[in-house]
């Protein structure tokens, strides 16, 4: 008996009923994106049939990750941090962890510009090469350390850490517009949280704690400190 492959469309729609409108991702727009962004154009060959599925994929296949934290969100993180943030059409938004560009794509369909920095000079190509494939002209794909941000086009309306990071720092903070939001994973495993912090003034945040998840950490990103006794 032979059984009919599921076409990509079934696979995008069952994403997001089954995945992403459970993790209480209602917004329409967000979810309108997550239906034309194509998902897929995104993945390693390797895993192209994992491209729906509610997990992290690898952006190495067939060898060791390089670096930590080489993996494509799962999609029901991703649709949360672009509900959260509400970024705005005359947005500047600067992404750490730049991967295979997905998320770069999506924040692009709704800002104005995104600058995007990730460290590893292989994924930063190959990103460039997904997201030109893909029509995105508002994405500009820089290769770097943005472990404290990334100075050169500061300040910025939206940041978005695409990996975890055990405590904010505090130079990434000051990176941001006076408005402006900022989200990352906080924290170390086990006890990691979503946050979302916008910057009140020159002087001072609001943070909002969104969920718990665990995600692998930031490469160099800073230490929290310990207690001496």
């Amino acid at each position: 008996m032979s059984v009919t492959p599921v076409s990509n469309e079934t696979a995008r729609f069952n994403m997001i009923q089954q995945q992403i409108r459970p993790w209480e991702v209602l917004d329409p727009v967000v979810l309108k994106l997550l239906s034309v962004v194509r998902r897929e154009d995104f993945v390693p060959d390797a895993y192209r049939d994992l491209a729906f599925a509610d997990v992290e994929i690898p952006l190495r296949p067939g060898e060791a990750q390089a670096l930590p934290g080489q993996s494509m969100l799962a999609p029901r993180l991703e649709a949360r941090i672009l509900q959260e943030l509400n970024i705005r059409n005359t947005d500047t938004v600067l992404e750490v962890g730049t991967g295979s560009g997905f998320m770069a794509a999506l924040l692009a369909a709704k800002a104005e510009f995104v600058y995007s920095v990730e460290i590893d000079s292989e994924l930063a190509d190959q990103a460039r090469a997904n997201l030109a494939n893909a029509g995105v002209v508002n994405v500009q794909v820089e290769t770097g350390d943005g472990a404290q941000g990334w100075p050169a086009h500061a300040p910025y309306d939206v940041i978005v850490l695409s990996a975890s990071t055990p405590v904010l720092p505090e130079a990434v903070l000051q990176q941001l517009k006076v408005g402006g939001r900022l989200i990352a994973v906080v924290g170390e495993a086990p006890a990691m949280q979503l946050q979302c912090v916008t910057r009140v003034n020159e002087s001072s945040f609001a943070t909002n704690g969104v969920l718990e998840t665990v995600l692998a950490p930031l490469v160099n990103a800073p230490a929290r400190k310990k207690f001496v006794f």
